[in-house]
């Protein structure tokens, strides 16, 4: 399972799809679970044209998946 961030209106170009986490999942024929994910700021921060080392609020969709192209995605904003 794959954790992806995108940050959609940051203050520098930023990858459309960052791995934030991931986690190897072994499920049998018929079983399910439950996987879950924290995200903090700390998760969100990169460097930007001044080399500060921050994140900064606003829309981020979150993806998760089994691969990159197969994700399902949520919408948050997240304030600073």
């Amino acid at each position: 399972v794959q954790l992806y961030i995108r940050d959609l209106f940051g203050k520098v170009v930023r990858p459309v799809k960052e791995l934030k986490g991931f986690q190897k999942v072994f499920i049998k024929k018929g079983e399910t679970k439950t996987i879950s994910f924290s995200l903090t700021p700390e998760n969100l921060k990169f460097y930007d044209d001044q080399l500060n080392y921050d994140w900064e609020g606003g829309e981020f969709d979150i993806m998760v998946g089994t691969n990159s192209k197969n994700v399902q995605t949520k919408r948050i904003n997240w304030t600073k």
